[in-house]
């Protein structure tokens, strides 16, 4: 990732991003168990508690497993794709038993139950990091909107929707990353009467953490806070949060 220095207001994210309690220790996000090793350089780190920092930690395991064994159909850690993931199938059998007991045969088809509360937990963990990475901004109230969906099982247009770039209409948090790292693009434009004319766009496009792993879109525009984030080119999700 290209590393960039934040000059938002630094009053704006003051102690931990999750809670607002004391920063006692650093949080990458995203989550490093949803990355591959070697792992990308300039990972996002915000200041988080003790609490917060550790108390994601199973939840954000069982999440890694769950998309992994459902991308794989099973959850022998030897079809397994990601080394890290397989690993902790193995050392942690009882969390492995967990998945395999909610998987069924539908129609020849194998499929997993998910535990929504640990999913939603952890997309939500996700979405207020990037925000306060991205865009420096708190987000600790409880969004607006949140969802979460199998890139396969949408349809074309909304998957083309989800995974388009965002065309930016109002300007977010002066000196922010999010800020910095739009990008002009230039639109030809040909109408009837043959006379071309070029149309300048500022775009906020998707920032790729890591290759088949993880990337994030950041929104912010001015009333609404939305965040993108698509895990393991499987699972996207969303978060919004409205003034």
């Amino acid at each position: 990732m290209e590393q960039l220095r934040s000059y938002a207001d630094d009053r704006l994210i003051s102690g931990c991003v999750y809670c607002g309690g004391p920063e006692e220790t650093r949080e990458h996000v995203p989550s490093r168990v949803f990355l591959d090793k070697p792992l990308p350089e300039n990972l996002p780190v915000l200041g988080a508690c003790w609490s917060c920092n550790n108390g994601f930690s199973k939840d954000e395991e069982y999440v890694a497993c769950l998309i992994a064994s459902v991308i794989a159909g099973s959850t022998d850690p030897d079809q397994i794709g990601r080394p890290a993931v397989a690993n902790i199938l193995r050392r942690t059998p009882a969390l492995r038993a967990r998945i395999e007991s909610a998987k069924c045969d539908q129609n020849g088809r194998t499929q997993f139950g998910v535990e929504p509360d640990r999913v939603r937990n952890i997309v939500l963990k996700l979405a207020r990091g990037h925000a306060a990475f991205e865009l420096g901004l708190p987000v600790r109230e409880e969004p607006n909107s949140l969802w979460w969906h199998p890139l396969e099982l949408m349809a074309k247009d909304e998957r083309d929707s989800f995974d388009a770039c965002e065309m930016v209409r109002i300007f977010g948090e002066v000196g922010s990353r999010g800020l910095q790292r739009l990008q002009v693009a230039q639109l030809t434009l040909q109408p009837a009467d043959g006379q071309m004319s070029t149309l300048e766009l500022l775009i906020n496009d998707w920032v790729n953490v890591q290759d088949e792993r993880y990337r994030y879109l950041a929104i912010d525009d001015g009333d609404e806070v939305r965040i993108k984030f698509i895990i393991s080119e499987y699972l996207a999700c969303q978060v919004t949060w409205t003034s």
